[in-house]
């Protein structure tokens, strides 16, 4: 089957080749036909490092597809079924997840280490344990959620990740208070879908901060009340809060330099929400005065710092009622054999999301 291989961490490319093999499937496990997958920014950060993940291996996390083949022991799945991917899954039974933190469990993570492909050079990794950039992948049950007939496929991948991760940060992790002011550093797919969770919220003025320009554009069309470019951050600050600082502040880039400034943006007693997904060696500098003065909340946000099934069935019904625009994120289309265009697409700015077509 086709996929696409990272060989080396560092490569700036990918190598679709049609030698590759599914691996691992067996009891407790699910074979799945991708039909579509988008390109998140984290697929790029661990092909350069920034994230771990160990190579070779097949990027891609935000995936959809139906069910080909189910192992011995999955009751709640069946041949035939349209599931999306879901990356982090919930093992119910370790700590985190009893006390309702699934996303925070750990068990998603220990399969990033298990071989999901192979091929003639021999075995090949699946980005956090998934791998969608490929015609099929086999992943435990619990990483397969159904979802209705009525979700195209393109729908379903995103909700696999980065809607889920943007929406959430705003509805769980900030809780945002309806009349407040919100900014957005960072506006990508993840970046827009927090905008649209802020205005779920009713939040009465959302900046969004963007070097990007058609991504400032996309942005107001989201919901944000006013697109600025980084340097123009401080006049918006000032012209929208007095200089006070804005009430919440969404930093979906995952680098220290922004969530420094995301922290200085924020006013004395908000709250700065940590979206984006840095390196471990990119250390964010506060001082200990400031930490107590201030009192600024700073809450990191994982994957939507909610009970995954739970953000995709919400967002399903969002999507529904049209009180949310998830087809809008999508502005490339490409086949998995473009799948290097996607990446320049991700790296330039110039598209939200890209889906790939399997």
């Amino acid at each position: 089957m086709r996929a696409a291989v990272l060989h080396e961490i560092g490569q700036d490319k990918l190598e679709v080749l049609d030698d590759v093999e599914a691996v691992g499937f067996g009891p407790g496990k699910v074979r799945i036909r991708v039909r579509a997958t988008g390109l998140c920014h984290s697929d790029l950060s661990a092909m350069s490092g920034v994230l771990p993940q160990p190579a070779p291996f097949v990027p891609g996390h935000e995936g959809a597809g139906e069910i080909l083949e189910v192992g011995e022991g999955v009751r709640h799945l069946k041949a035939g079924d349209r599931v999306v991917v879901c990356w982090l899954p919930a093992c119910g039974a370790c700590p985190a997840c009893k006390r309702g933190q699934t996303e925070l469990c750990l068990a998603g993570f220990m399969n990033a280490g298990t071989p999901n492909f192979k091929r003639p050079g021999g075995d090949l990794f699946g980005f956090a344990g998934t791998g969608t950039f490929t015609e099929e992948v086999v992943v435990d049950a619990g990483c397969a959620v159904p979802i209705p007939d009525d979700v195209p496929y393109d729908i379903a991948a995103l909700i696999g990740c980065g809607v889920t991760t943007g929406l959430g940060a705003a509805l769980n992790t900030a809780d945002v208070e309806a009349g407040s002011s919100v900014a957005v550093i960072g506006c990508g797919g993840v970046g827009i879908s927090a905008i649209q969770g802020a205005r779920l919220k009713g939040a009465a003025e959302i900046v969004a901060v963007d070097p990007v320009a058609s991504r400032r554009e996309s942005a107001l069309k989201f919901g944000a009340s006013r697109a600025v470019s980084p340097d123009e951050l401080p006049d918006a600050k000032q012209q929208v809060t007095g200089g006070e600082g804005f009430d919440y502040v969404f930093e979906v880039v995952g680098r220290s330099a922004t969530a420094r400034t995301a922290y200085e943006t924020t006013r004395r007693g908000g709250t700065l929400v940590i979206v984006g997904a840095g390196a471990m060696d990119d250390f964010l500098q506060l001082n200990m005065f400031e930490l107590f003065f201030d009192e600024k909340r700073i809450l990191p946000s994982m994957y939507g710092g909610g009970d995954v099934l739970t953000s995709y069935e919400r967002t399903i019904a969002l999507w529904r009622a049209d009180r949310i625009d998830l087809a809008g994120l999508i502005t490339h289309r490409v086949p998995l054999a473009d799948i290097n265009e996607a990446l320049d697409q991700m790296r330039t700015g110039t598209a939200l999301r890209t889906c790939i077509e399997i």
